[in-house]
């Protein structure tokens, strides 16, 4: 009798811990749900955040060197700058109709492991658009030559240029603000390791 006795408040317990984990799972899929509702809100405003001014810390002087010149624009394209607050070139974005290349400025050796690139801009940012696209030409919402497309050319590690093609205006400016967000965070972990 103990041992029947035994087997029903298991049962009983294992019942209780079985509506606990659906319980857990709808709750993770809420939260999962309100993390991609946050990371769309980031991208559609820019990633606008205030920015908290750090004491830089002491440098060696600098030994300069002649600039070197960024790649020349293709015809029609037109060059946006990407700049840190405090005036650094990260990179030149080359834009001309919907097609967007990300040119890392010399001297910026952007390697595909610090994050946030992988993770946030590929795996948050591109790949989403690519996956969607994907889908609207099977569905025949677009034609195959007007999906999202991208392309990343490296040397090594090290991001050379990134090439995006077929941007819609509605992508455009949360691509350039996730580029930009994406390229200063490298860069601050860059400097604070001293890469």
């Amino acid at each position: 009798m103990a041992e029947e006795e035994k087997i029903k408040r298991i049962a009983k317990f294992r019942a209780i811990l079985e509506k606990r984990v659906k319980e857990t799972e709808t709750e993770l899929e809420g939260l999962r749900a309100l993390l991609e509702f946050a990371d769309s809100v980031l991208l559609e405003e820019g990633f606008k955040r205030a920015e908290i001014p750090r004491p830089s810390p002491p440098t060696a002087p600098e030994i300069t060197q002649p600039p070197v010149p960024s790649p020349p624009a293709r015809k029609g394209e037109r060059i946006t700058p990407i700049k840190m607050v405090t005036g650094e070139l990260l990179a030149n974005l080359y834009i001309q109709e919907d097609n967007l290349r990300v040119v890392p400025a010399e001297g910026r050796d952007f390697n595909v492991n610090i994050p946030p690139f992988l993770a946030f801009l590929v795996e948050r940012v591109l790949e989403p658009m690519k996956e969607k696209d994907i889908e609207a030409v099977k569905e025949g919402e677009i034609p195959p030559d007007k999906m999202f497309s991208y392309n990343i050319v490296r040397d090594g590690e090290v991001i050379r240029e990134i090439t995006i093609k077929n941007i819609t205006p509605d992508r455009s400016q949360s691509l350039k603000s996730a580029i930009r967000w994406t390229l200063e965070k490298m860069y601050e972990k860059m400097t604070q390791s001293g890469a």
